[in-house]
């Protein structure tokens, strides 16, 4: 499973935010949210408004350092709890995102908190966040969640990167995922070349996409596994199937939830 484009990216960052803003136009926003127990509908929106426009702000900028979000101008949402106006910023600042995306490319210099310091790290980094909390408004309003294969497989990718590099920076809850002799494999049943094997070595963990066997499996549907992943539901739920110790399985759960 590859990189998406940058221009793929840049159309998902839109087509997810404007999917969120279909589940909260008409919504209760005091609704809270199962999988972000902080927040209710509100803040969830509102969180990834302003994750759009610190993202923005640094592309536009092409900061070469941290823009405290404390700078970033409209970052704090409408005033009020009317939800048309709330999709209507939401809207505003990933549109405005995306178009500074698209203006730089994906190799611009900018600086990032991970392992890459291009605009493209940017643009993969927005689709997923939202996508992901897409998810946690759909779970909210019990509707049904769908995301396209490829994004989805990425999404699982992206996160093991990020808690590679979370460990690698020494992340105290990351690098406990470590132990020699153990691995996991997670492994989408309808997508082909959908897997990934996780080896737990004594310095810390490794993965890779392949088919194997592991001491826990995580198998079913695509994005039902990475719904799990990202904990967003339990790993025996959306018809996934946990097959060996599920202990391990569980072990990476609890450590990789930090952010």
């Amino acid at each position: 499973m590859t990189l998406l484009a940058h221009v793929r990216y840049c159309d998902e960052i839109m087509a997810q935010t404007e999917q969120l803003g279909e589940l909260v136009q008409g919504a209760d926003l005091t609704r809270r949210v199962p999988t972000c127990p902080d927040w209710n509908l509100r803040e969830l929106v509102v969180h990834v408004g302003a994750a759009h426009r610190w993202a923005g702000e640094m592309v536009r900028t092409r900061a070469a350092g941290e823009i405290p979000e404390d700078r970033v101008p409209d970052a704090g949402g409408p005033a009020g709890g009317d939800p048309a106006a709330l999709v209507e910023w939401l809207s505003a600042g990933a549109a405005a995102t995306v178009d500074a995306l698209r203006e730089a490319g994906p190799d611009t210099e900018v600086w990032t908190w991970a392992w890459e310091r291009r605009t493209a790290f940017w643009a993969r980094r927005m689709a997923h966040e939202t996508a992901v909390h897409r998810a946690d408004a759909a779970l909210a309003a019990g509707t049904a969640f769908e995301v396209a294969p490829d994004l989805a497989a990425d999404t699982i990718t992206e996160w093991l990167q990020i808690v590679a590099f979370a460990q690698a920076e020494g992340d105290p809850e990351a690098a406990e995922l470590r132990g020699g002799g153990r691995s996991l494999h997670l492994h989408a049943t309808d997508v082909p070349g959908a897997e990934w094997l996780i080896d737990f070595g004594e310095d810390g963990f490794t993965w890779r996409h392949a088919h194997g066997k592991a001491t826990v499996a995580l198998r079913g549907p695509l994005t039902e596994l990475m719904l799990a992943f990202n904990r967003r539901q339990r790993p025996d739920e959306g018809g996934l199937e946990v097959l060996g110790d599920r202990g391990l399985l569980d072990f990476w759960l609890e450590r990789s939830s930090f952010g």
